[in-house]
């Protein structure tokens, strides 16, 4: 698969402030890559960084292996901001005027509103639209001039449960024409059910990257102890099953890999002689697994 953006040891500073440090992330072809991290983390720095809307500190990036030139920005559709149209005019008429600045077709106009689903409110005039409908027409827009990636900040910010629901469909349905798409979001579920590849970002520097399958696995936490921990320790680095042990006072938490469950361990422990004294399962939340990553030290 290749890279449609490549960033490397992309920075901005700020006079005191280090609103990005050091970034270096690839995003492959037909993901649904997200940034995710708090408010302030330097997620929408970056993404206007890319678009040649932000001079960076230091640190490079391509598009499709190439500079950022202006046959780069025309493979690539954005929306960085609150939707802004002019009220008291149509939705069709609105992106009548997006076609002529863009230089497209007004024959697309029609094909664009029905992907975003507003074909049946094209004549509804843009001040009658809600928020969902609103950010759904800004959408349209960045499609107009079909590009092949579409960067989006923040798209389901301030919409209502509904609204929300109704562009997290429409993203998974404009990948599956093959577009690719860059998205930034502090909501951790919007990611986790959109997304196929994760940067976490906090304080402008990267945490954690990667498939959301592996970056935002909340995996169920096996705790364990015996009389004799010493034993314990010298077992699990022996067990192929076990991803990762941490010792703690008198218990060691374990976490498994997939298809393996507490059964496994007990098995293994009682094969080896050691007599469990605590095993028992931790639920742990994907938002517990989000703190984790964004707490570690830089």
């Amino acid at each position: 698969m290749a890279d449609i953006l490549d960033i490397k040891h992309l920075s901005k500073r700020y006079g005191s402030i280090q609103a990005v440090d050091q970034l270096s992330i690839q995003v492959g072809e037909g993901s649904i890559y997200g940034l995710l991290g708090p408010n302030g983390s330097g997620k929408t720095t970056t993404l206007g960084m890319v678009l040649d809307v932000i001079r960076p500190s230091s640190g490079s990036f391509t598009w499709f292996g190439q500079p950022i030139s202006r046959d780069t920005k025309r493979r690539v559709g954005a929306l960085l901001e609150t939707p802004n149209f002019y009220p008291y005019l149509s939705a069709r008429k609105n992106m009548q005027i997006v076609a002529d600045i863009k230089g497209v077709s007004p024959q697309k106009i029609n094909a664009v509103l029905k992907l975003v689903g507003l074909e049946l409110r094209m004549h509804t005039t843009f001040k009658g639209f809600s928020l969902g409908m609103k950010q759904r027409l800004a959408i349209a827009a960045a499609l107009l001039n079909d590009p092949e990636v579409l960067v989006l900040d923040e798209p389901t910010n301030g919409l209502d449960p509904e609204g929300i629901a109704e562009v997290r469909e429409l993203i998974l349905k404009i990948a599956a024409e093959g577009k690719t798409i860059i998205l930034a979001s502090h909501l951790l579920d919007e990611v986790e059910k959109v997304c196929t590849h994760v940067a976490v970002l906090q304080k402008g520097a990267l945490r954690a990257e990667g498939p959301v399958s592996t970056i935002l696995s909340a995996k169920d936490q096996i705790i364990v102890s015996a009389t004799d921990m010493a034993e314990i320790l010298r077992v699990l680095p022996q067990l192929p099953f076990v991803e990762t042990y941490t010792p703690e006072r008198d218990v060691v938490y374990l976490t498994l890999k997939e298809g393996y469950g507490s059964a496994d361990v007990n098995k293994a422990m009682f094969a080896a002689d050691i007599v469990l004294s605590q095993l028992s399962v931790k639920r742990k939340s994907l938002e517990a697994q989000f703190l984790e990553i964004i707490k570690q030290p830089s």
